[in-house]
């Protein structure tokens, strides 16, 4: 199988694909408040696309926007979703499902406080700060959810990739 470092036409396909199934695993959880595939999926997806992820989270935007519409949330997923991406790439060195659920949880305590920053630009530090408080009880079910995902999921996920690609 081929590296996923070529911009060939069997890499783009498969990245459509995987988008696609990035958009219908977040619809298909997405009765369960903060319980999400995508931190697990993005972090599987940079240690086998690399930077080449980004284009899986612009895709991924672009159709969240186009079903849910436009609202502050946008600007929030163009700064969060690449963030994982760069963390993600930071960490892979230590590839481990111990390292990436400790990430995975992390991310989910903290995407509240991640939000709140265009909130600041909408109406202060009040208001950042009340509107990352209020949302914290839903930061710890994110994270424990992003944790036992991560760690349950993490290398079934990864076997299946294998079948298709070598990590980068």
């Amino acid at each position: 199988m081929k590296k996923a470092t070529n911009w060939d036409t069997h890499t783009l396909v498969l990245m459509a694909l995987l988008t696609a199934i990035l958009e219908t695993s977040k619809m298909a959880m997405a009765a369960i408040p903060n319980v999400e595939p995508v931190t697990l999926l993005l972090i599987v997806y940079t240690l086998y696309f690399g930077w080449k992820t980004l284009l899986i989270v612009a895709v991924y935007i672009l159709l969240e926007t186009m079903i849910w519409g436009f609202n502050v949330w946008v600007f929030m997923y163009l700064y969060i979703w690449p963030f994982l991406v760069f963390l993600v790439m930071k960490l892979k060195r230590w590839d481990s499902t111990i390292t990436f659920s400790i990430l995975a949880a992390a991310f989910g305590l903290f995407f509240g406080a991640m939000c709140a920053l265009v909130y600041f630009f909408i109406g202060g530090f009040n208001m950042m700060i009340s509107w990352w408080i209020s949302g914290i009880p839903f930061d710890i079910l994110h994270g424990i959810s992003n944790f036992w995902m991560v760690f349950l999921l993490y290398k079934p996920v990864c076997k299946v990739m294998d079948h298709f690609l070598i990590k980068q």
